[in-house]
């Protein structure tokens, strides 16, 4: 399950997507996640769900890596929907005592569905085609603005980029230490979820001893090389908006047009 999580990874690649202005990325990434909690019924999320996959095409990320990241969420996507299957209004077609399932709350418990998995593929958009450095630079830069109020932007884009940088990392500490434990007896598969939980207080122990002792360490090597924080600094590479991204942008306006009259137009799927 862990090799599943691909959370944090970058993949290099000469597309379009990859070529994009970071900055542009992360407010599209915003940008699609609300259109997608937006949709008020099938056509608009398929709309969105079809630029969405064009851009995952456009990446040239296999589509297997893709599917690998919607794996671990798999169980949240299932049991969101059941949960929304008895939140519907109207005449029940099936019923259990107080519960009963209409025709509303499949089609609540479907969009429910689409839009946590239309969620994981923008995010995973943005974060396959951007690397840590990419990041940083473009999260610096939209809330540069809050730094009049003295906010360390700097300073919060950086430990953001971090955590999603050694995510990977964490992982596959994880692994390794599960595989230690497992190879001196550590029975981590079998018993109820009380014994699971117990089985793993020896990976977590040692996880929490490792996480800690490698921040202790970037920290000293950020310190021996001087490191103070974004005062100052200049940038290797400037970021600057390309005419693609311009051309990027006006696709996204009138798409947002359109998405909005279909939004008025049509009905509601769930009442």
């Amino acid at each position: 399950m862990l090799s599943d999580i691909t959370l944090g990874q970058y993949f290099p690649a000469k597309s379009f997507i990859h070529r994009m202005d970071p900055r542009l990325k992360i407010c599209l990434t915003v940008y699609f996640i609300v259109l997608v909690f937006s949709s008020k019924n099938f056509l608009n999320i398929g709309l969105v769900y079809a630029v969405i996959l064009g851009a995952m095409a456009a990446s040239k990320v296999p589509a297997k890596i893709y599917i690998k990241s919607l794996k671990p969420i798999l169980f949240i996507v299932a049991f969101t929907s059941i949960l929304n299957l008895f939140y519907g209004t109207g005449e029940p077609l099936v019923q259990f005592w107080v519960l009963k399932i209409t025709l509303n709350g499949i089609l609540n418990a479907l969009l429910i569905a689409v839009r946590i998995i239309a969620l994981i593929f923008v995010s995973s958009v943005l974060t396959f085609t951007t690397s840590p450095t990419q990041l940083t630079d473009a999260l610096e830069r939209l809330l540069k603005p809050l730094a009049k109020i003295r906010v360390p932007v700097h300073e919060f884009a950086m430990m953001m980029t971090i955590a999603l940088r050694f995510v990977p990392t964490l992982l596959e500490e994880t692994d390794k230490i599960m595989s230690a434990q497992k190879a001196r007896g550590a029975d981590m598969e079998s018993g109820g979820i009380v014994q699971r939980i117990k089985a793993l207080i020896p990976v977590l122990i040692p996880l929490f001893v490792s996480a800690f002792r490698r921040a202790f360490d970037l920290a000293t090597a950020m310190e021996s090389r001087c490191y103070t924080g974004g005062y100052g600094r200049t940038k290797m590479k400037t970021l600057k908006i390309s005419k693609a991204d311009v051309i990027t942008m006006i696709f996204c306006a009138v798409f947002l047009a359109g998405f909005i009259a279909l939004n008025i137009v049509l009905p509601k799927v769930v009442r």
